[in-house]
Formats: structure tokens, C-alpha cells, sequence
């Protein structure tokens, strides 16, 4: 039986490692056509060669690269029905006091404003062709305690607020879900959490990118999803409540 996002375009920031190419990989086994975009040719190159994609090398913080990517894919294989804004770095360790301000600051150029450029340069023509869906890495270290990283971890404050806000924009229009593919072995977290930390299996955010592309989960269009903690098969269960008691969302309590 053909996959409901058989022929889809899919384009995938940050694809060349870790979760952007496993996230890459789950789309093209379930029959998307998938772009994938890094700035290491090597690494896009590679993945794209293993699932049959198109490799776009692209810094995503520079808008003129955003817009080259997204006319490429367009060009190459036609209008974009998902885009996956995950491209991200962090800074492994840094006190403000001493940190290069450009360092810091690039954190931001990356994760905040890459997304904003990637989803503004997707978004008319998703309009124009009235389908399409957003999905934004965001992460839990945007309100998870003890955090000591203020540059990543401010970043990703930023990149949850957005797409819940995006979402409000276009709604019934186009989906946007903020999600966080919990604590997973990449490069990026390599030696920075002990090996006893929660770390989350490597298949829980392909598996839910692939869900939320599928259409089943619009209803929770800028809802705050995690890969590990909401499944598919149990999240379907939970749309009504969530909606409800306005759950998987960062609200002030008081």
C-alpha cells in the first residue's frame, strides 16, 4: 500500500548528520521526495546519495542561501510540502562574561533567525498552492531547569514562541509544530551528558516528523510536541484533551 506522502517534497535543514539525516532517511523510506541542505557538501552529498535525494549546501542564516535553497529545490523537484527547520548549534561551554559575543550571537543567527528565514521563504508559495506543513526543532532546553547554556538555550526559547506564534498566523492554512526531539546522541551532545542521561532512541523524531507530515495531527497545529513523550499512536488518543485543557504548550502558571 503506498504511503500517504508518496511523491510529497520534503526539505530537511541541517540534513547531513545526526537527526536532520535520520529525520531525512524516514521521510524518503515512506516515498517523499527529499531535499536536504548543510553547510558540509561531504556530509549533505552522503545522505543525499544513500536515499536517492537532492543535496543543497546552504547556510541557513544568510538569507540570500535560503532563497538559492528553496528556488533549487523548487527548480529540481517541484513546490515544497514540508519543510523541516532543523539546522542548529549550540556552544558546548560558555560563561557571557568571557564568551565572544559573535559566538554567541551566531547561535542565535542560526537557530532563530535560519528558521524565520527558511519558513518565510517556503510559506507564499505554500499559500499560493493552499497545502503544506511546518515542522521547527525546537527543544526542552528552552524551559528545562538547571540549564547553564544561555545561548542555546535562549535561542530555542525564542524558536518555541515562534512557531506557536506562526501557527496562530496560519492557521487553517498551513500546520507549524514546534517539536523536541529529546536528548539524542549526536555530535552536538557528545560528551556533554553523562551516559546514564535520558537519552531519547534515535527513531522517536523521524517517527513523529514522518506522523505530523502525514496531516493526522493538524488539529494540533502549534502545539509543543516531544518525540519521546508523545508517540504517535498514543498522541492521536490525546488531541481532544489537549485542545481542551490546552496542554503541550509553555504558559506562565500562577
Amino acid at each position: 500500500m503506498p504511503s500517504e506522502l508518496e511523491g510529497q517534497i520534503g526539505l530537511v535543514t541541517g540534513g547531513g548528520r545526526g537527526i536532520g539525516a535520520n529525520v531525512a532517511r524516514e521521510l524518503a523510506a515512506a516515498g517523499m521526495r527529499v531535499a536536504i541542505s548543510a553547510r558540509t557538501s561531504e556530509q549533505v552529498e552522503a545522505v543525499a546519495n544513500e536515499i536517492g535525494g537532492l543535496a543543497v549546501v546552504a547556510d541557513v542564516s544568510k538569507r540570500r542561501d535560503v532563497d538559492e535553497l528553496v528556488t533549487t529545490v523548487e527548480r529540481e523537484l517541484g513546490p515544497i510540502d514540508l519543510l523541516v527547520a532543523n539546522a542548529g548549534i549550540s556552544i558546548a561551554h560558555e560563561d557571557v562574561w568571557e564568551v565572544d559575543p559573535e559566538r554567541w550571537w551566531h547561535v542565535h543567527e542560526v537557530n532563530v533567525l535560519g528558521v524565520f528565514l527558511c519558513c518565510r521563504a517556503v510559506i507564499p508559495r505554500m499559500l499560493e498552492q493552499g497545502s503544506g506543513r511546518i515542522v521547527i526543532v525546537a527543544s526542552g532546553a528552552a524551559y528545562l531547569p538547571g540549564a547553564k547554556s544561555t545561548a542555546y538555550t535562549s535561542s530555542k526559547a525564542a524558536v518555541n514562541r515562534f512557531g506557536e506564534t506562526l501557527a496562530n498566523q496560519l492557521q487553517g492554512r498551513i500546520p507549524v509544530f514546534p517539536i523536541s526531539p529529546g536528548l539524542v546522541r549526536t555530535d552536538m551532545t557528545e560528551g556533554s551528558f553523562p551516559d546514564d542521561a535520558p537519552w531519547t532512541p534515535d527513531e522517536c523524531a523521524p517517527q513523529l516528523v514522518r506522523a505530523l507530515a502525514s496531516g493526522r495531527f493538524d488539529a494540533l497545529s502549534g502545539r509543543y510536541l516531544h518525540a519521546e513523550h508523545d508517540p504517535p499512536d498514543q498522541l492521536e488518543g490525546r488531541i481532544e484533551q489537549i485542545l481542551a485543557d490546552d496542554l503541550n504548550a509553555i504558559r506562565l502558571r500562577r
